[in-house]
C-alpha cells in the first residue's frame, strides 16, 4: 500500500508541474521550461513503474525525458574529449542485434512451414506498405532532400524486436511476429538499399553496395555471432535472457539522445511537422497492415500481427545507416522521432486488443525477451 502512494503521489506531483510547465512557457518562454520538462518526465515514468497497467510506458517516458535534455543541452551529446558520440550508434545496435541473435535459433524458423501464408504475407506487406508510404510523405512534405529521405528509410528498414513484444501483449500471433521480424532482419541487408536506391534515390545519392555491407556488419554478423554463442553454450546463456533486454532498452535510448543533439536545430525547425507525418506513417502502417492481411483471409489473431510489424519499424537500424552515410543530423531525424512515438501508439493499440482477445487464442508460453 506504501509503494502505491508513493507512485500515486508522483503522479499527482507531476500535475502540479505540467501547471508550473505551462505558467512558465507562457510568461519566460520555451526556453527557460527545460528543467522542469525533464524533471515532468522522470517523475511521470516513476509513478508509470509503480501501476502494472502503466508499466509499458515508463521506457517511453524516460526516452521523452532523454530527448528533452538533448534538445536543451545538447552540448553534453556531441563530443566528450574529443570523441564523437555518433560513433558509438553502430557498436550499441550491434549490442542489440547480438541480444537478439542469442534468444534465436533454428528452430524458431519452423513457422515458416506450419504457417507459410502468414509469413509470406507479413513479410510482403513489409516490402509494400511502409516504404511506399514514406515514398508518397517524403514526396508531400516539402523538406529538404536529406530529411526527406529519412521519412523512406524508416519506411524501407524491417520491424525490430519491439513488435514482439507488443504482438505478445495484444494476443496476436506470437510465433508468426517472430519469425516475420527475423525474416524481414535478414532481408534487410538487400531489401533496404535496393528499395532506397528505388524511392529516395531522387532525394540522396545511395550507394546499394556500401549500404548493404553496413547493414551486414550491423545485422547479420551480430546475429550470427548471438546464434552461435547460443548454439555454442546453451542453457548456460539463461543470465542473457535477463541482461539483454535492458541493455537493448538503454542502447536504444542513448542512440535516441545522440541523434537528438545531433540534429537538434534541424529538429527545431520542423520537429512539429516532422512528428505528424511520422505519426500518420506509424497509424497508416497498423491500418494496412491489417486490412492487407484480412483481404489476403488471414484470422483476426494473424491479422492483429501484420498490423503490428508492419506499423512497427527498426528505428535503431534505420539511424545506423543514416550514421554510416555521414547524414545522422538530418537523415537520422525521422527514425529519432519514430522510434518513440511507435511505442506509444503500439502501446495503446496493444492494451485495447488485450482485452478482446480472438477466437480461439491460446497464451503462448513465453514473451519475447528482447525488447
Amino acid at each position: 500500500m506504501k509503494k502505491f502512494n508513493i507512485y500515486s503521489t508522483a503522479l499527482g506531483a507531476t500535475l502540479l508541474l505540467l501547471l508550473l510547465i505551462l505558467f512558465t512557457i507562457f510568461t519566460g518562454g520555451l526556453s527557460q521550461a527545460g528543467s522542469l520538462i525533464i524533471a515532468f518526465f522522470t517523475l511521470l515514468a516513476f509513478g508509470f513503474s509503480g501501476h502494472e497497467q502503466l508499466r509499458g510506458y515508463v521506457f517511453t517516458t524516460m526516452i521523452f525525458a532523454g530527448v528533452t535534455i538533448a534538445l536543451y543541452y545538447p552540448e553534453y551529446f556531441l563530443v566528450i574529449e574529443g570523441f564523437k558520440l555518433t560513433n558509438l550508434i553502430i557498436p550499441l545496435i550491434q549490442i542489440i542485434m547480438f541480444g537478439m541473435g542469442t534468444s534465436m535459433s533454428l528452430g524458431d524458423f519452423g513457422s515458416i512451414f506450419k504457417s507459410p501464408k502468414g509469413v509470406v504475407v507479413g513479410v510482403s506487406a513489409q516490402l509494400l506498405i511502409m516504404p511506399l508510404i514514406g515514398f508518397t510523405l517524403a514526396k508531400l512534405s516539402n523538406f529538404p532532400p536529406e530529411i526527406a529521405a529519412g521519412i523512406v528509410l524508416i519506411g524501407c528498414s524491417p520491424s525490430g524486436v519491439a513488435s514482439n513484444v507488443m504482438a505478445y501483449l495484444a494476443k496476436a500471433n506470437l510465433a508468426l511476429s517472430i519469425t516475420i521480424t527475423s525474416i524481414a532482419t535478414l532481408l534487410a541487408p538487400f531489401t533496404t538499399p535496393l528499395m532506397m536506391k528505388l524511392l529516395a534515390g531522387e532525394f540522396i545519392e545511395i550507394e546499394v553496395l556500401t549500404m548493404m555491407w553496413s547493414i551486414v556488419k550491423m545485422i547479420i554478423l551480430p546475429i550470427g555471432a548471438g546464434l552461435l554463442f547460443n548454439k555454442l553454450l546453451g542453457d548456460k546463456t539463461k543470465w542473457m535472457d535477463k541482461l539483454m533486454p535492458l541493455l537493448s532498452m538503454l542502447a536504444i535510448g542513448v542512440i535516441i539522445v545522440i541523434i537528438t543533439a545531433a540534429g537538434r536545430d534541424s529538429l527545431l525547425d520542423i520537429g512539429g511537422i516532422l512528428m505528424v507525418l511520422v505519426l500518420i506513417h506509424n497509424l497508416f502502417g497498423y491500418t494496412l497492415g491489417y486490412f492487407y492481411a484480412k483481404l489476403l483471409k488471414l484470422n483476426e489473431q494473424d491479422s492483429r500481427t501484420i498490423a503490428i510489424e508492419v506499423g512497427m519499424q527498426n528505428g535503431g537500424l534505420a539511424s545506423g545507416i543514416a550514421n554510416t552515410l555521414g547524414k545522422i543530423g538530418t537523415m537520422g531525424l525521422a527514425p529519432a522521432v519514430f522510434g518513440p512515438l511507435m511505442n506509444i501508439t503500439g502501446s495503446i493499440l496493444a492494451s485495447y486488443w488485450h482485452k478482446r482477445a480472438p477466437k480461439g487464442y491460446e497464451e503462448p508460453e513465453q514473451i519475447p525477451v528482447n525488447n
